[in-house]
């Protein structure tokens, strides 16, 4: 995580947690091999509060409670448009060999993404957002990586200030959906097609 985050007091947040992945540690010892169990785990109240955390023990359970406490330790607040409907701007996250492209989508998109940046974005509690995995396909890379890129997330308000520009000029309407009908109005202007009756030019 980046330094200098803001403390998020998580005693007043509804957090709920989601295991992204449980694997399987073997460690060879002298003795033989010590089988545990390695959990990576989200925390977000989806409402602009998300954090990732990760615990070893030897049984699930354990490991799960453990990365639960640890991802209540990293919760982070996220720039994000009025009631979460998509973020602000697009930005790239990376950590390691892992890099996530997150994309503002418009109303009734939802979330295209997949796998452990699902789990992120549904936990921050943002509606429609296009993703896009660049890098490793490790869960704790993508985790890191998509954690990193939300942290990266500008206040458009903040912006405008700074700059003593409106938040309308930062703040674009993304395009709605085409239905897929033609405009038959459209496609009769003059000069889109050549009139039936035009012979064809001589070779």
């Amino acid at each position: 995580m980046r330094k200098g985050i803001e403390k998020i007091d998580i005693q007043s947040l509804d957090l709920k947690d989601q295991v992204v992945g449980i694997n399987r540690v073997t460690k060879v010892v002298k003795g033989g091999k010590n089988m545990s169990f390695a959990a990576l785990v989200v925390v977000g109240d989806g409402a602009g509060h998300v954090g990732y955390g990760s615990g070893k023990a030897r049984e699930v359970p354990s490991a799960i409670k453990k990365g639960i406490e640890a991802a209540k330790k990293n919760v982070i607040r996220v720039n994000m448009t009025k009631e979460g409907l998509t973020i602000p701007h697009t930005v790239t996250g990376r950590f390691g060999s892992g890099a996530v492209l997150l994309k503002p989508a418009s109303e009734g998109t939802g979330v295209i993404a997949g796998g452990a940046v699902r789990a992120v974005i549904s936990a921050v509690g943002i509606h429609n957002v296009l993703t896009k995995s660049l890098g490793s396909s490790t869960a704790h890379n993508v985790v890191k990586a998509t954690i990193d890129a939300l942290q990266q997330l500008k206040d458009p308000h903040m912006v405008a200030r700074l700059r003593g520009r409106d938040v309308s000029e930062f703040m674009v309407a993304p395009k709605a959906k085409a239905k897929g009908k033609v405009d038959v109005g459209a496609a009769a202007t003059p000069g889109s097609a050549a009139p039936a009756n035009t012979a064809p030019e001589a070779v």
